[in-house]
């Protein structure tokens, strides 16, 4: 059941990251991102690492992917024209290339031996452990990321603003 649940998670993922990228409307785009970030979630669930998931959630699927909307709607971009034949010759590539990946991953999976896979710590994904890792090993690329995340957000705020005031 579990390696079942996996396989639905992680082609969900897949799909959905891969509709993402070949989407040329933002908002859909923004959408499909955030069912990544369920599957992701849900992969997570499967690794018993609960407070992963939850954090995968809320502050990605939840706070940044709010950031992300807000920051689409306030710089109003929208699709330009004599965009869909070139869409259907990335959809059809891309369809291609994904049948391609999908037979690929399945061969390999099949050739791994399950014995070979070695246990997961019990401390894995407490929330004992994250923060240990979070506050000692990874502080400086934690507070590298919220900063360039404050600094982008803040950048498309101002480009909007300068955009509405040239409007006026």
């Amino acid at each position: 059941m579990q390696l079942l649940m996996f396989y639905i998670f992680s082609l969900g993922a897949v799909l959905s990251a891969t509709l993402m990228v070949t989407n040329i409307k933002p908002v859909t785009a923004a959408m499909n991102l955030i069912m990544t970030m369920f599957f992701l979630a849900g992969l997570y669930v499967l690794l018993d690492a609960h407070l992963i998931a939850a954090l995968q959630i809320i502050v990605y699927a939840g706070a940044i992917m709010v950031l992300f909307l807000f920051v689409i709607l306030l710089l109003n971009i929208h699709e330009k024209e004599g965009e869909t034949a070139r869409r259907k010759v990335i959809i059809q590539f891309g369809s291609i290339a994904i049948v391609g990946s999908l037979f690929i991953a399945m061969a390999k999976l099949s050739a791994i031996d399950p014995l070979m896979i070695k246990a997961v710590d019990p401390a894995f994904g407490t929330t004992k452990s994250v923060g240990k890792l979070l506050y000692t090993d990874y502080l400086l690329p934690f507070e590298i990321a919220s900063f360039l995340l404050l600094a982008a957000i803040v950048g498309a705020v101002i480009l909007a603003k300068r955009r509405i005031d040239d409007s006026e």
